[in-house]
């Protein structure tokens, strides 16, 4: 299948040597297809990639900054003005999540992340989505962001630390997949 050549050394050993070209390469490969021994070997390299689902969300560096457990469930922080918004879902499926506690907190025109006037919490509705007024959010460490976490123990927590692209904008999403815990 293969071509050899054989050539015989200075020392007189007869010294084979395996030749790849194009046609023993093709013929070669074909020949692994046809007899399956890669598709038991190493899974997935010769079967169709295969959709695990929707992966979990990884808590964010900094999200847990200034986090006040339990804070209240709130219809608005402060006097509004900017909306914090996003969405639930389970890892695999991607079901919605209805009724899960979400915590926002922020730096703001009217207080500091870590000040309790500046947290409050909201739960998802049956689509899985979320939404609470708060304040304007202003830069502090140079950018715009706002906090959000879900902590309530049936799935992993997760802490969330999603940046504004300007300290003009006047809404933030964020988005949670969730894996039970």
């Amino acid at each position: 299948m293969l071509g050899r050549a054989t050539e015989r050394s200075p020392g007189g050993i007869d010294m084979t040597m395996v030749v790849l070209n194009r046609r023993n390469l093709l013929a070669a490969g074909g020949s692994v297809l046809a007899t399956g021994v890669l598709a038991a070997g190493v899974p997935g390299l010769l079967l169709p990639a295969r959709a695990d689902g929707l992966a979990p969300t990884e808590t964010m560096s900094g999200g847990a900054n200034n986090y006040r457990k339990g804070a209240a469930i709130v219809d608005r922080i402060g006097k509004g003005g900017f909306w914090m918004s996003g969405t639930v879902r389970r890892a695999g499926d991607g079901a919605p999540l209805a009724g899960r506690r979400i915590q926002i907190w922020a730096h703001t025109v009217e207080g500091q992340e870590h000040e309790p006037q500046s947290h409050g919490a909201t739960l998802t509705d049956k689509d899985g989505k979320f939404r609470l007024e708060m304040p304007q959010i202003i830069p502090i460490f140079g950018q715009p962001h706002g906090h959000l976490a879900y902590d309530s123990g049936e799935f992993m927590t997760v802490f969330l630390r999603p940046v504004m692209r300007s300290a003009k904008e006047t809404s933030l999403e964020a988005h949670f997949v969730l894996q039970p815990a």
